[in-house]
């Protein structure tokens, strides 16, 4: 199977001009993100491991969301998250292979936790991995 990575990713989310983007993603995902959405990130991220989607959605919640064919809110707010640290983990790291790396192994910074794991905890999470990431983009120690 080709991985379809972050252009996929990216492909699920609004695509308008930037000032009017971040609006229209907060109303997406308000909304309810298409389950598409939750699909692509996870071949993005995880193109070998189709399990990690229940780390978002629990199985039988999923199962009825693929009938809805839209994610909560908060499941929604979930995905967005994880989909901006993983392209700023793209950014940071040059390629999407060396980003899924850095998503799946433990951190000393985040005690020994992945970054995937923290981002998907909670918003707070993610901004700790960023954090880190912009460390990483700007030359700052990490």
């Amino acid at each position: 199977m080709i991985n379809p990575g972050l252009s996929e990713v990216q492909a699920a989310f609004p695509a308008e001009p930037r000032a009017a983007s971040d609006l229209s993603l907060a109303d997406s995902i308000a909304a309810g993100l298409p389950v598409t959405a939750l699909e692509a990130l996870v071949r993005g991220i995880s193109p070998e491991d189709d399990g990690l989607r229940f780390a978002f959605v629990p199985r039988p919640t999923l199962t009825r969301r693929q009938h809805q064919k839209r994610l909560s809110p908060e499941e929604s707010a979930r995905v967005a998250r994880v989909a901006r640290v993983f392209a700023m983990a793209c950014e940071a790291w040059g390629s999407e292979a060396e980003a899924r790396d850095f998503l799946r192994r433990r951190h000393p910074m985040l005690e020994d936790r992945t970054p995937l794991e923290v981002s998907l905890t909670t918003d707070l999470g993610a901004r700790l991995v960023e954090k880190i990431l912009g460390r990483l983009i700007y030359g700052t120690a990490a």
